[in-house]
């Protein structure tokens, strides 16, 4: 049985797509990973598909999408939010996960990449977490 993980930020435009290409790229055939955001853009930021291309990850694919697109696929193993405060709505989940990473959309591409970098370790810690606890 697979885990369920949903990132959720404001636009999905950055964090929460980073997060789902790192979950997929450290998780494997064990987690099935969803992104969303609580007031989606509808666009990657090309930032966020230059740093993941950086690693070997081709991020144009993704669309970014509304919390109503992935309900669906709930309950989730665990909901991670990335700084959208109150704007994040409820969504069904064993764990509840508030990441403080800052919005790296106005940064240049060095700070970018220490957002992505950041991003990539709480990916593996979460992962590793959900491992020894199921």
């Amino acid at each position: 049985m697979s885990t369920k993980i949903l990132f959720v930020c404001v636009e999905n435009s950055n964090r929460s797509q980073m997060s789902q290409a790192f979950a997929k790229i450290h998780g494997g055939n064990e987690v099935e990973a969803f992104s969303a955001g609580s007031k989606p853009s509808g666009v990657i930021n090309p930032k966020a598909i230059a740093a993941m291309k950086e690693l070997g990850y081709d991020l144009s694919g993704h669309q970014s999408k509304s919390l109503d697109e992935v309900k669906a696929y709930a309950p989730f193993d665990a909901v991670v939010t990335m700084g959208c405060g109150d704007a994040c709505p409820w969504m069904p989940a064993k764990q509840f996960v508030d990441w403080q990473i800052p919005d790296p959309r106005h940064m240049n591409e060095e700070e970018f990449r220490k957002v992505r970098d950041t991003i990539e370790e709480k990916v593996k810690e979460l992962l590793q977490q959900l491992k020894h606890d199921s």
